[in-house]
């Protein structure tokens, strides 16, 4: 089965705004005038911290398009230190960890991201992915419904939602899942050829074989390769159908 990833690549940009007056006459407007003087420094003082951390971000994020997952953590934790509220931080840096198989420290991550911002979806999708590799596919699916509720229009959760109802054998629901995210993105050549591994291991020869006729016209190359191996299409391997489709 096909798996999908997600990133955050937004940037974190704040805008601050300073008033000036003028020069006061009475004790009183002098003091008051020295407590804004005061306030005014502290706020350049964070939105310099601000600025530099939106830098560090979106040089976290620039490694981590180059797949320099190890330096993409250094930035991100060097951002986060400056200002620790930054969700979009902590969901890429999951991800860069996530790509280096560091399932617990992702989590980890994620849930930092999902405590500043329990409405980010991505934070939810991308620790369904990091569940999944876990094979904890309950909580994964849980994690992806999280992620749907948020943005019900998120094809990448519904598709990666089948997979794990599919490791829990339940297979119905699976393909309701996969229905679901053809019904937002007609092409979405993964969904199709999960849904082919669903109605195999069901051993529905007659509808694995149209769903992965549909993801092979898509991409041909990939999906000839991978349904050669899959385990998932065991029990219609040797259908002369299956064989002449994956040649």
């Amino acid at each position: 089965m096909v798996c999908r990833y997600g990133l955050v690549a937004s940037s974190l940009i704040i805008f601050f705004g300073f008033g000036c007056s003028n020069g006061a006459n009475s004790w009183t407007e002098n003091t008051t005038q020295v407590v804004q003087e005061t306030n005014v420094n502290q706020l350049f003082v964070e939105a310099k911290a601000s600025q530099k951390a939106e830098v560090l971000f979106a040089q976290g994020n620039n490694l981590l398009d180059r797949q320099r997952y190890e330096d993409a953590i250094k930035a991100y934790d060097k951002a986060i230190a400056m200002k620790a509220e930054i969700a979009e931080a902590w969901i890429n840096r999951g991800i860069a960890l996530t790509s280096l198989h560091r399932y617990q420290e992702a989590i980890a991550s994620y849930d930092r991201a999902i405590a500043i911002n329990s409405d980010k979806d991505e934070a939810w999708y991308n620790r369904g992915i990091a569940l999944t590799s876990l094979q904890r596919y309950k909580d994964a699916l849980a994690s992806y419904d999280r992620a749907i509720a948020i943005k019900p229009n998120k094809y990448e959760a519904l598709t990666n939602r089948g997979i794990a109802l599919t490791k829990l054998q339940r297979y119905q629901e699976a393909i309701a899942s996969y229905n679901k995210a053809i019904g937002i993105k007609k092409d979405l050549h993964q969904a199709y050829y999960n849904k082919a591994c669903a109605y195999a291991l069901q051993g529905n020869v007659e509808l694995a074989i149209e769903n992965l006729d549909r993801a092979i016209q898509s991409v041909p190359a990939k999906y000839k390769k991978l349904a050669k191996t899959d385990p998932d299409f065991s029990k219609v391997r040797s259908q002369k159908r299956f064989q002449e489709l994956v040649q």
